[in-house]
């Protein structure tokens, strides 16, 4: 099975991509959702992180995650921290539920997989790419959030530049959602292609 990892910058339109690819029958196996859940009461994450940040970490018997996001982002140590704990599991997780599928190719929704240098993780990088100033923007719009903390997770994730180049492919999210079904179609057929030419 072709796994292809899908990433790119924060508010570049990766959730968008990857939900379109689902309607076409392709699985998405997604690390945000699986980090959500791994992080829950009584599951692995949540002990380990705890016990590294102790018990005011937690609000009403659950991860205070907007407290938790707040100690990452002003401090790189508190981050690597908590990417020790949460990233190996993320990981055997998507190799897990990989191995029960039985389609051509599958996709991983994969935001931090430059960051966390896992790129053999995949077989192809696809890259969800927009201008800085939109994922600014629609970010701000979509969360709320002030402006030194959103500048604060851009920096935190690779550059533009850096993610463009280590791309197999890329969907351009720069305009209307109108314009990103067609690519997606496109990537869809090639996956496909790959597949057949790779049995």
């Amino acid at each position: 099975m072709l796994k292809i990892g899908l990433t790119g910058g924060v508010g570049c339109g990766k959730s968008t991509v990857a939900s379109m690819f689902a309607a076409k029958g392709v699985p998405v196996l997604d690390a945000d959702e699986i980090a959500r859940m791994l992080v829950q009461n009584g599951q692995p994450a949540f002990t380990a992180i705890v016990a590294h940040f102790g018990e005011g970490i937690v609000l009403n018997g659950q991860i205070d995650r907007k407290q938790l996001r707040g100690q990452i982002y002003s401090n790189p140590q508190a981050k690597r921290a908590l990417e020790s704990i949460i990233h190996p599991l993320v990981y055997q997780s998507l190799s897990d539920q990989a191995r029960c599928l039985q389609n051509p190719y599958c996709i991983f929704a994969i935001p931090l997989l430059i960051e966390t240098g896992r790129l053999d993780f995949v077989d192809r990088i696809l890259v969800v790419d927009c201008l800085p100033e939109q994922q600014y923007e629609r970010v701000r719009q979509r969360d709320r959030l002030d402006g030194p903390t959103i500048s604060r997770i851009m920096r935190a994730q690779s550059s533009r530049e850096q993610k463009l180049a280590l791309a197999d492919d890329i969907i351009e999210n720069f305009g209307r959602i109108e314009e990103l079904p067609g690519q997606v179609e496109k990537l869809h057929q090639a996956y496909l292609d790959l597949t057949k030419y790779n049995a």
